[in-house]
């Protein structure tokens, strides 16, 4: 038997992941877990700043819109978020069981509810819903920067992010 040593083995970084889910109760606070959760991930994806600001109001208003449509539907306690980072993109994706499609509001200057989807028009690079038998997947994209930004405003969807899992 050989005593011979072997040189250390080089540790390796772990590598982020590029999605995250997570799944979250119904309910007032469920806003702000979806906030605190994808904190922890925008860290561990080096992404602050503007983006990450944006990234933290949509998903805000992605999630009470959630928990507001599903207060309607039978059954639904739970509401899912997902967050992917690919190519300079950042998707979010907030799903529920309601069948209750998003609309957006003129909201009047007195009124306290209504414009969500307008900061979602507004400050996102895309976004769009995504139905199914068991409910809907709203989602929107930021983009890193203003350039890729003005790409996906033109329409260039040639290195889209991945489709939401079912």
């Amino acid at each position: 038997m050989s005593t011979r040593a072997r040189p250390a083995a080089t540790r390796l970084t772990p590598v982020p992941a590029a999605a995250a889910a997570h799944l979250l109760p119904g309910n007032d606070r469920s806003a702000a877990r979806a906030r605190a959760a994808l904190r922890r991930q925008l860290r561990s994806w080096r992404i602050s700043g503007e983006l990450a600001d944006s990234a933290e109001l949509l998903l805000s208003e992605l999630v009470t819109n959630a928990v507001r449509a599903q207060a309607q539907a039978p059954a639904a306690s739970e509401v899912g978020v997902r967050f992917a980072w690919t190519g300079g993109r950042l998707r979010l994706e907030v799903r529920d069981a309601s069948d209750e499609l998003p609309v957006m509001n003129e909201a009047k200057e007195d009124e306290e509810c209504g414009r969500g989807l307008v900061l979602v028009d507004a400050l996102a690079s895309g976004w769009g819903v995504d139905r199914d038998d068991t409910g809907k997947t709203v989602w929107v994209e930021l983009a890193e920067s203003a350039a890729l930004a003005a790409e996906l405003a033109a329409g260039d969807t040639s290195a889209p992010c991945p489709a939401p899992a079912p």
